[in-house]
């Protein structure tokens, strides 16, 4: 580690209020793994509703914040909208991916991307799971796409839960403690581990530690693989207290794979 100060950019869809929580949340109890020193900086995309149509757009408005961020001179990026990645096609992220961490380039000011829908992706393979269970926030036909894209990945989808929660407001108002009680409901039977919040506007950090003792699988979420992601491309230990399997400290050894600009 050549520094102890890094800016952390968030691409965030406009109504999205959990992202500037937890990934904070996260980053700054890892702190102690590594003395680094955190600080956030935000563009937003416009999105109100979780709908395709919304989703569509608000993605093409990611490049002018990919841009915004790289004025900053960020340290890294993270595009903060799962499902707006996979609902534009199977391995789309891999493509978003590489065209914003482009405009950073062409900035003058290059850093490495992480979009949650990779790192989902990633922090799955990470821990070797082939068989998970996973909760959404989602309407039913935008939560089978997330199977589908995690599917085409390699990952069976045991089972699954889609909130139908269309008002973008209204899933970042979720209590995370009643995932608790649905998580429970959900067939863990052989999985090797427990997506608690397939969507980082769905807050779950709190939530994590209970579920995993409860029910004793491997559970993460988007936002914490999204760290873990965003801890790696900083070559900082990807370690933090409370946030599940992924960042337990098991995995810091771990080598990235699949980042776009990664720093090690």
């Amino acid at each position: 580690m050549d520094k102890a100060s890094f800016r952390i950019g968030q691409i965030v869809p406009s109504s999205n209020t959990t992202m500037e929580t937890e990934i904070p949340a996260i980053l700054q109890a890892s702190s102690a793994a590594s003395g680094a020193h955190f600080t956030f900086h935000s563009s937003r995309m416009r999105m109100k509703h979780v709908t395709r149509e919304e989703l569509a757009a608000m993605d093409a408005d990611s490049d002018r914040c990919a841009l915004e961020l790289s004025d900053a001179h960020v340290d890294v990026m993270g595009y903060a909208c799962l499902v707006a990645i996979m609902s534009m096609g199977k391995g789309y992220h891999r493509e978003s991916e590489r065209r914003l961490h482009q405009r950073t380039i062409e900035n003058g000011a290059a850093a490495p991307v992480v979009t949650s829908a990779g790192a989902l992706i990633e922090g799955l393979g990470v821990i070797g799971a082939k068989k998970i269970a996973v909760i959404t926030p989602y309407m039913k036909p935008l939560t089978q796409l997330v199977v589908d894209y995690i599917e085409a990945e390699g990952v069976e989808v045991q089972d699954r839960v889609a909130l139908e929660i269309q008002d973008n407001i209204a899933v970042g108002r979720r209590d995370p403690m009643a995932l608790v009680e649905i998580a429970s409901g959900l067939d863990l039977a052989n999985v090797d581990a427990l997506v608690l919040s397939a969507c980082v506007q769905m807050p779950s950090l709190a939530a994590i530690p209970v579920v995993e003792a409860k029910l004793g699988v491997p559970v993460i979420s988007a936002a914490a693989c999204t760290a873990f992601r965003m801890l790696q491309s900083l070559n900082l230990p990807a370690k933090a207290p409370g946030a599940g399997e992924l960042l337990s400290g098991r995995y810091t050894d771990v080598l990235p794979t699949g980042l776009i600009g990664e720093t090690l």
